[in-house]
């Protein structure tokens, strides 16, 4: 298993799977991408507000999706690079291994949260799906939005994991 080492915010290093890297990578990419499309969307639906006094019909709507998207694709990416916001105003003098047992926890505590919240939001999807939820003015069926959405959710709660053991063999060695 080849290893990619990433930086928390207090420079230790935490060892996480290549693979695991490579996805978290790709989905911000697809998070990146979907900004991108909404961006120029928007910039369209402006434009043919103003020359033609018509929008794009429901570019809120494809907004709203896109964001949750977006924001779903890129918590791997801030999670395997050490990106959260991190206090250590308390801390920024002690040794690794405190910092390693306080992070460690830390990322126990947002494994957990990530692992509820991807369990609620399968539940959440299903439901939609069942009562065939709808966006108000396109129609869209809002629980395809979660194709991307629980993937993304599921490997965040795998980073979070793998965070969690790097910090933990950081205390260990």
């Amino acid at each position: 298993m080849v290893e990619a080492e990433t930086l928390t915010e207090h420079a230790q290093r935490v060892a996480v799977p290549g693979w695991l890297t490579a996805l978290c990578r790709l989905f911000a990419g697809i998070g990146g991408l979907t900004l991108l499309v909404m961006m120029l969307m928007t910039v369209t639906s402006v434009i043919l507000r103003g020359v033609v006094g018509k929008p794009i019909p429901g570019d809120f709507e494809l907004v709203e999706v896109g964001s949750a998207i977006a924001i779903f694709c890129f918590l791997p990416w801030c999670q395997v690079n050490g990106g959260n916001v991190l206090v250590d105003f308390f801390t920024q003098r002690s040794g690794p291994r405190l910092n390693h047992i306080l992070e460690a926890f830390g990322d126990l505590i947002y494994l957990l949260i990530t692992g509820l919240l991807l369990w609620r939001l399968t539940h959440g999807a299903l439901e939609m799906r069942q009562y065939g939820e709808q966006t108000m003015v396109l129609r869209l069926p809002i629980w395809a939005s979660f194709f991307v959405i629980l993937p993304a959710m599921a490997l965040l709660v795998a980073t979070c994991a793998a965070t969690f053991w790097g910090h933990i063999k950081g205390v260990l060695a």
